[in-house]
């Protein structure tokens, strides 16, 4: 019997897929021995080399407040985004694609470590060194993530993902689409109640099994 798939498209600099993390995982936790979870990482700013403008941070903290009030997840406005950073989402996804590698089982564990670091702990999850510290909790290889990470492959492979988000015709992220044999078919389009999921999922599923 094939498996099913949940398609789930997102970036891990993207606040309402930050509001969607408990949402996500408890899909996975609640649905693991019905179908796989795939990963897709969305590209929300992945080509950004100019330090965040102060319109641009405000506007940026007003959907985190959005994100909050909605989701109730945590978030630290303390002095977040300082005027030197740099929004690019390139790194961190580009993290999440070399540890798919070492460790596939965990990539969505790390997608949720770097959020949390991002979010709450206000790290810089653009640097190579803050990636590396988080991808180290689960005991993979050092030298050998920077050598992924590092490598042409990786990258043309990051970017593969985010082709992959608008071939599919994803506009926004989080975004789930769910897959059985050749057929997909959207099951949200931005942040939804693990209720509204959870109805969706259980009538797909029993309608392939």
């Amino acid at each position: 019997m094939t498996q099913a798939i949940l398609w789930y498209f997102a970036d891990p600099m993207c606040s309402w897929c930050w509001g969607f993390s408990p949402i996500i995982t408890q899909i996975k936790n609640d649905y693991h021995d019905k179908l796989q979870i795939a990963l897709n990482l969305g590209g929300l700013r992945p080509e950004t080399t100019k330090a965040i403008s102060t319109k641009d941070r405000d506007e940026v903290l007003h959907h985190w407040q959005d994100v909050q009030k909605i989701s109730g997840q945590e978030f630290n406005f303390d002095n977040a985004l300082a005027d030197d950073f740099i929004y690019n989402t390139e790194p961190a996804s580009r993290a999440l694609v070399t540890f798919g590698k070492l460790d596939s089982e965990n990539t969505l564990a790390l997608f949720h470590d770097i959020q949390y670091a991002f979010y709450v702990s206000q790290k810089d999850v653009t640097q190579q060194s803050i990636l590396l510290e988080l991808a180290k909790k689960y005991t993979i290889d050092e030298s050998e993530f920077i050598s992924i990470f590092e490598s042409q492959e990786t990258k043309d492979q990051t970017k593969q993902h985010f082709a992959n988000s608008r071939s599919a015709g994803v506009l926004g992220f989080p975004t789930l689409v769910f897959q059985h044999g050749k057929n997909h078919q959207f099951l949200s389009r931005g942040y939804a109640s693990f209720e509204i999921i959870q109805q969706q999922l259980d009538t797909l599923l029993n309608e392939v099994d």
